[in-house]
């Protein structure tokens, strides 16, 4: 060993030493931790309760980071709380989150940034499959997407909320990241490219751009694409990096979407309603009249209660042809509050057809 080497080592010594011995506190912080969580379990089930409580863990995360005396930053708070409150979560019950797969897709990483990494995910064939399943009572909670900042509303979930009994629990914003990748790592015999559409159309300006002459193919997801990908050379993948991993695919090109802010919001849905918190959001469906000045009423109550509206979107009812649509409208607040409660009932006695999707903490 040189005498750089030794200094290196001697120094290094009393600090790693200092390191080990925080290690061992924190280990025995979150045993107690731990602990006091099983017999928070114990009390709920005593009284029936609901195991996960959305708003109270991100009070926990908020306060957290409120606290954070640094150098870590918030976000990094954040995560290593949330994987403490999962772990301790899953000492009271093993949540089962179901969500389209396979194994790679960004809706099993929304599940996993939103409730940790203790929990049991099952991998669905199409969000109709998801809502079923957790419908049923073979998942405690769904992940599906809402919408994409660049390609907008996903269509096939709003119907699916309109028809459902489930309610919305909870929200993801997640930043979305789309790789190209085949088995080889390049593009030489690459005739294909397959994604989910919403990723296709995500990258489209792209594609056009560096391989227009490529058949671009549909598939039923990101990850299903990557795992056909690895089995056919001739094929190209778009999807996560974590999807690339799963299935030995190596990247071609990273961050390929149009959008460098692309973003898709995911909707948390289950069956239990989430407690008044600190930073609610409330979503709802409304058909009107068609008539002039309906849409007009139907809003009025909003702005009379100082209610703000953060979304409206709006699609077909399909009802014959008549052009009559229901409008998905997001209002911050929780349904509880006064001033959303009022708004809310002048509404359902307005409107055409009224539901409630729930009041549940907005994504930060």
């Amino acid at each position: 060993m040189s005498d750089k080497e030794k200094q290196l080592a001697e120094q290094l010594s009393p600090l790693r030493q200092q390191i080990d011995a925080l290690d061992r506190k924190l280990l025995d912080l979150l045993s107690e931790r731990a602990r006091v969580a099983m017999q928070v379990g114990e009390v709920k089930q005593k009284f029936d309760a609901p195991v996960f409580r959305p708003e109270r863990e991100l009070q926990v995360m908020a306060k957290m980071q409120q606290a954070n005396p640094g150098p870590i930053d918030g976000e990094s708070i954040a995560a290593i709380w949330r994987e403490i409150i999962s772990a301790c979560r899953g000492l009271e019950k093993r949540l089962t989150v179901a969500y389209l797969g396979p194994a790679g897709t960004f809706s099993e990483q929304a599940a996993h940034v939103y409730f940790g990494h203790a929990i049991d995910g099952l991998t669905c064939g199409s969000f109709d499959e998801v809502f079923r399943t957790v419908e049923s009572g073979g998942a405690s909670y769904g992940v599906v997407p809402v919408e994409n900042s660049t390609e907008g509303a996903v269509s096939r979930t709003l119907d699916l909320l309109l028809r459902s009994p489930l309610k919305i629990t909870g929200e993801l914003d997640l930043p979305i990241y789309h790789y190209l990748m085949t088995a080889s790592g390049n593009m030489q015999g690459v005739t294909s490219v397959r994604a989910h559409a919403q990723a296709l159309a995500q990258c489209q300006a792209w594609l056009n751009a560096s391989y227009p002459g490529v058949e671009r193919q549909a598939v039923s997801s990101n990850a299903e694409g990557a795992r056909l990908a690895a089995q056919d050379k001739t094929c190209a993948a778009i999807a996560s990096e974590e999807a690339g991993v799963k299935f030995g695919l190596l990247v071609v090109r990273p961050d390929i979407q149009d959008d460098p802010y692309n973003r898709t919001r995911f909707a948390v849905i289950g069956r239990d309603e989430p407690d008044q918190g600190d930073h609610d959001q409330t979503s709802l469906i409304i058909s009107v009249s068609n008539e002039p000045g309906s849409v007009h009423r139907m809003l009025e109550p909003l702005a009379r209660h100082g209610v703000s509206m953060s979304r409206l979107e709006s699609r077909p009812a399909r009802n014959g042809g008549n052009w009559e649509y229901y409008f998905y409208i997001d209002i911050s607040g929780h349904q509880r509050q006064p001033e959303v409660a009022k708004a809310l009932d002048e509404l359902r006695k307005q409107a055409a057809f009224f539901k409630l999707l729930g009041s549940y903490p907005r994504s930060r």
